[in-house]
């Protein structure tokens, strides 16, 4: 059944007051169906949906959610329900879970974990969220370099599981130090009275538990990894990532290029209450109606101008957008040429002088058209000419402005991708007012 079938059938039930078949209904859906199903939903339907799940399937539901959906639920927990959680979900999981509760709430539950599984989860909030700390999970099976692999088979025949993902097993020397992994497929295949240093894997690179968590998704898609041991400055095991959590941190970061630009966040929840929604694109709408104070100004400037050639107020747009647009398509090129590390000091003026030079012969061109349909719609082939000039000029800021700008926010610790756009759309539209109105006074005087 496709999914937004199920959600009208969900709702229709709900409607109907059949909540046994709700249940029914839910029960035969995975846990990230389920928290899509849920960030679906309106407000009340969803709590209804919540209160109706299995305890056991809302537990793993938690890890699945984004921040504000999950927050909301997080709030009717009691601390039990959270210690059950805790049995449900993986290390890494539950640290994001805590890091979204009051510190009070947080210490209750840390001090009621066993000793074991305490340290495990107070290691993964040590390091910062966005890190390879962070992403870690502290549940690992070791071995060592002289145990033969028949006492391996035996070892991991006696464990009633595996941790998810399991793909090696990490090797390990008396003071915890990374030497090496031992992949299944090879433990499976090789004579069992071989030891494992003989077979085990050392040609890898660990992952440092300080690396950004976009360095382990790169470094993940570059050599193809379904798990990667963590390890400190010294070289002991802290943990693995998996593949599973590089994944969420790339769909995250996809989502990021595109709500950044509108001012959203990742974990804006769709159907937020109206009054928090209203307060969190405030701001952004406050931003960008200083930005258009701004063009207003340049405008202003030139109002004896306009008054005299009514034709000009018709074209200014015109300029504005074709430099926008410009500016876009470099902003966009160059946000990703950073994220992929394709771009930075050594290639950046080259790529500049690149940008330029499209942006000249793009403007040459679509400023003729322009010019030719100004001189034939209001019979004034000057105005032809200015506007044709004002297109070139902002399509040629707007290339510098695109093509510097990623590196100029940086510097000042502000993303790109959420001002960027913001300030880029400010450039072109005062810039391309500016020589449109300022070229037309110039001819007209």
């Amino acid at each position: 059944m496709q999914f937004q079938d199920q959600l009208s059938e969900i709702i229709a039930s709900l409607d109907e007051g059949t909540l046994d078949n709700t249940r029914v209904l839910l029960a035969s859906m995975r846990p990230p169906e389920l928290a899509n199903l849920l960030e679906s939903m309106p407000f009340q339907p969803r709590r209804l949906v919540w209160e109706l799940l299995a305890e056991e399937a809302a537990n793993r539901v938690l890890a699945h959610l984004h921040e504000d959906v999950r927050a909301d639920f997080l709030e009717s927990m009691g601390t039990e329900q959270l210690l059950h959680a805790a049995d449900a979900l993986q290390t890494d999981d539950f640290a994001d879970i805590l890091q979204q509760l009051p510190d009070t709430i947080s210490r209750q539950i840390l001090d009621a974990l066993d000793a074991t599984d305490r340290a495990r989860v107070e290691a993964v909030l040590s390091f910062p969220e966005d890190s390879a700390g962070g992403l870690m999970n502290t549940d690992t099976i070791t071995v060592r370099p002289r145990h033969s692999l028949e006492l391996v088979l035996r070892y991991l025949r006696r464990q009633s599981d595996l941790p998810a993902t399991t793909d090696a097993l990490i090797v390990v020397n008396s003071r915890d130090q990374l030497v090496g992994v031992l992949p299944l497929a090879k433990l499976l295949t090789t004579d069992p009275s071989v030891t494992v240093r003989e077979v085990m894997n050392t040609e890898f690179e660990p992952i440092a538990v300080d690396a950004p968590d976009t360095e382990v998704a790169k470094t993940f898609a570059e050599n193809d990894l379904v798990s990667a041991p963590v390890i400190a400055a010294d070289g002991r095991l802290l943990g693995r990532i998996t593949v599973d959590d590089v994944v969420d941190v790339i769909i995250e970061d996809a989502d990021e290029a595109v709500l950044a630009r509108a001012g959203l966040d990742t974990d804006d929840d769709t159907f937020a209450p109206i009054w928090r929604s209203t307060q969190r694109r405030a701001i952004w709408l406050g931003v960008n109606l200083i930005t258009a104070f701004l063009a207003a100004a340049v405008i202003n400037l030139f109002e004896e101008t306009i008054v005299k050639v009514v034709a000009l107020a018709v074209l200014m747009p015109i300029v504005a957008s074709m430099g926008g647009v410009a500016g876009t398509q470099t902003l966009t090129l160059v946000i990703r040429g950073r994220a992929l590390e394709q771009i930075g000091r050594t290639n950046l003026f080259w790529l500049l002088n690149r940008e330029v030079v499209v942006a000249m012969l793009n403007g040459l061109l679509w400023g003729m058209v322009v010019a030719v349909a100004a001189a034939l719609a209001f019979q004034d082939s000057t105005l032809g000419a200015v506007i044709a000039v004002a297109v070139i000029l902002n399509m040629v800021i707007a290339a510098i402005a695109g093509t510097l700008l990623p590196s100029v926010l940086e510097r000042v610790d502000i993303d790109p991708a959420i001002a960027g756009g913001v300030i880029l759309t400010t450039i072109t539209d005062v810039a391309g007012f500016f020589f449109f109105l300022g070229l037309a006074t110039l001819v007209y005087a």
